[in-house]
């Protein structure tokens, strides 16, 4: 495939299609994530629970003219993230651009916060982003390109009361995005 004009930074216009993999991307701010991903060209690897998920995806892949792939994935569980990026690569080729969009939040008291919504933020907001992250990492290094794109809120930068795991779980998500800015810099 060859790309289109494209207004996304880092892309030529006579390239290969790029990949991106854009969680949470079958509604709100994933799902426009993804539909500007593919009006610049890329193939999109289409993730989330909606039950017309493999539907948007296909629609917005015959729409703008790419490949496309989807999964709803559980993204509490590392080991279907690590088997939605191994099936993805084989569909559509390595991953070039990776974003971390998937987010839930639950508001209340620290004292009356439930630990299972805390594990669950947590799981969600900011480890399903370090899992994605390591199964993406290798491949580019290798090709010595690539973009991790970790979606936060206000709530990295400030806390709100009754927002204990989610204000947690973006304020880790800064740091993580930190430290793997520094350790693929050389890349």
């Amino acid at each position: 495939m060859i790309m289109r004009l494209n207004p996304l930074p880092g892309i030529k216009k006579t390239m290969k299609a790029r990949v991106a993999l854009i969680t949470g991307s079958t509604s709100g701010i994933g799902l426009g994530i993804a539909t500007e991903f593919a009006k610049a060209g890329y193939n999109i690897i289409f993730h989330g629970l909606e039950s017309e998920g493999r539907d948007i995806a296909t629609n917005i892949g015959k729409e703008y003219n790419v490949d496309t792939h989807y999964s709803s994935s559980n993204l509490l569980d590392p080991s279907e993230i690590i088997l939605m990026i191994r099936n993805a690569v084989s569909d559509l080729g390595s991953i070039d651009v990776l974003v971390n969009n998937a987010g839930i939040q639950y508001v209340s008291s620290v004292e009356e916060f439930p630990l299972e919504q805390w594990n669950n933020i947590i799981s969600i907001n900011l480890t399903a982003a370090f899992c994605t992250a390591k199964a993406v990492w290798s491949g580019m290094k290798l090709k010595k390109w690539g973009r991790i794109i970790n979606i936060s809120s206000a709530h990295g930068l400030v806390a709100s009361e009754y927002k204990s795991a989610y204000v947690a779980s973006k304020h880790g998500l800064i740091g993580l995005t930190k430290v793997l800015a520094l350790e693929g810099a050389e890349f």
